[in-house]
């Protein structure tokens, strides 16, 4: 290992000199040109200032060295240098550290190390100013009507953010770092009353066994120790880059993390049914809200079993109901039907890439190119026939329209195993692989939290707040599958 990070919980000298020596070794100054130190002689003694340059409001520190200068020039020198400083300090945020590790961790975090010759302790001043974007409203997560901020990658933003919404004494934001070397910090969100303390308890450790050098895909990496997913498809927390949305879950009695440098927060646990919520939902009328709510059902199921159960028909046409006989392609090609729609699925998803990585002004481009010219001439020449692109087309569509991206891939990819299981075994295999998805999904459990609940295990209340959008003021308790403190959210009508 390093020898420089041998060196635990090092104090701090009180010899400049030597506590000087120790910074420099430490951080890299005169190697890294972004690590910088400033010293004044203030009263006799002389004052280092520690700072990482681009994570430092530099307003906020030539002020401070100002009002240093000023007391050199004006006040007379007393014994109690140390006080008279450290009173000038003009800062709301000012606390003390006694090692150098800490006062490592703080000055890499984008804080101020200000050291006085002769003292045990250095001072960390917070005037942090990461570089970020303003909350623009997330384009994963638009509605019609509501609010248009969104988290960003500053932490500090993104807390304030949910606390603007949540004015409640009791809400809590614990902070820790995570990784050796990437120092990541990580708050967790939740109020105290309502959360269940075991699983604060349980978030607390599970972060604090992260041992690992730096956390470089964010909350991707949390999630993955924090859950252990292993080969799951299915998501199994849920994202959000909305504060109303976080807001929502923290005060149901949820968890939410939030990871430096990411605009996504997790938030956990989470059932089945939390991937399939949308904020537009709740921002019309309970109606209109259970309209919006089935027609994205009614994707979902499309996306899942329409190409599947397509294909069984063309296989078997003996299974079609009267009146359904013109189900089935009019055409034939030398190519089967099931290469055909893997052929189109893998053409879906290299657009979608493309789409991705594509600067916006070409992306429109990039769409009229592939739909008019690539489905078209394979539709002329013979390598699809015009229902494959059809059925195609509507699973795609349904998936576009599940809100969480990573439930529309896990949809996407069983419905390629349906579509091989079909393939081989035809109406054993639907049935089957059908009944094997169910199973998988029952059997799955977050943080001790069923995945199918509230339908494995049934809770009819529950269940109808699924299917149905219920007004806000008929929902008096909070979901119990979350074992809040306090289960009553608002009293009676």
């Amino acid at each position: 290992m390093d020898p420089v990070h041998d060196k635990i919980n090092q104090p701090i000298s009180r010899n400049a000199r030597e506590n000087e020596k120790n910074f420099s070794e430490r951080i890299g100054i005169g190697t890294s040109f972004d690590v910088g130190i400033r010293k004044l002689y203030i009263l006799d003694r002389e004052i280092q200032f520690y700072f990482v340059n681009g994570l430092c409001d530099i307003q906020y520190t030539i002020e401070l060295l100002k009002e240093l200068m000023f007391l050199d020039a004006n006040e007379r020198k007393k014994n109690d240098a140390r006080e008279q400083i450290e009173n000038r300090l003009t800062h709301v945020q000012v606390e003390h550290v006694k090692t150098v590790d800490d006062a490592i961790g703080q000055l890499l975090a984008g804080l101020i190390i200000v050291y006085i010759e002769g003292e045990s302790d250095a001072i960390v001043i917070d005037v942090r100013s990461y570089p970020t974007r303003g909350p623009e409203e997330p384009d994963t997560e638009r509605v019609v009507r509501g609010s248009r901020d969104g988290y960003t990658e500053n932490i500090i933003i993104n807390t304030a953010l949910t606390r603007r919404r949540i004015r409640d004494e009791r809400l809590r934001n614990e902070m820790m770092r995570v990784g050796r070397r990437s120092k990541t910090d990580i708050c967790i969100t939740y109020i105290d009353g309502v959360t269940d303390p075991n699983l604060v308890k349980i978030v607390k450790k599970e972060l604090e066994a992260i041992d690992i050098d730096g956390l470089t895909m964010s909350d991707k990496v949390v999630e993955e120790y924090l859950v252990k997913q292993g080969s799951n498809p299915f998501p199994v927390v849920r994202y959000t880059e909305r504060p109303d949305v976080a807001a929502t879950h923290i005060l149901e009695g949820h968890v939410v993390i939030f990871v430096d440098t990411s605009p996504s927060v997790i938030i956990l646990p989470t059932t089945f049914f939390h991937h399939v919520q949308h904020a537009e939902e709740f921002r019309q009328a309970p109606f209109v809200g259970t309209f919006l709510r089935w027609v994205r059902f009614s994707g979902m199921l499309l996306s899942m079993f329409i190409l599947p159960l397509w294909l069984l028909m063309v296989m078997q046409p003996t299974l079609l109901p009267e009146g359904l006989e013109f189900i089935g392609p009019n055409e034939t090609t030398n190519i089967p039907i099931f290469a055909q729609i893997f052929f189109a699925e893998l053409g879906i998803e290299l657009l979608r890439m493309a789409a991705i990585h594509t600067p916006s002004p070409l992306a429109t481009a990039l769409g009229l190119v592939a739909a008019l010219l690539i489905g078209e001439i394979a539709i002329e020449v013979g390598l699809l026939v015009p229902e494959v692109i059809l059925y195609v087309a509507v699973g795609a569509i349904g998936m576009f329209a599940t809100p969480s991206y990573e439930l529309a891939l896990a949809l996407k990819i069983l419905r390629l195993g349906l579509l091989v299981v079909v393939f081989f075994f035809k109406a054993p295999g639907f049935i089957i692989g059908t009944t094997l998805i169910i199973i998988i999904l029952a059997s799955l459990r977050t943080l001790n939290v069923p995945y199918l609940w509230p339908f494995l295990p049934f809770y009819p209340i529950a269940c109808l707040d699924v299917l149905i959008r219920q007004g806000i003021p008929l929902k008096r308790r909070r979901p119990s599958i979350v074992k809040p403190q306090d289960s009553v959210r608002q009293g009676p009508a």
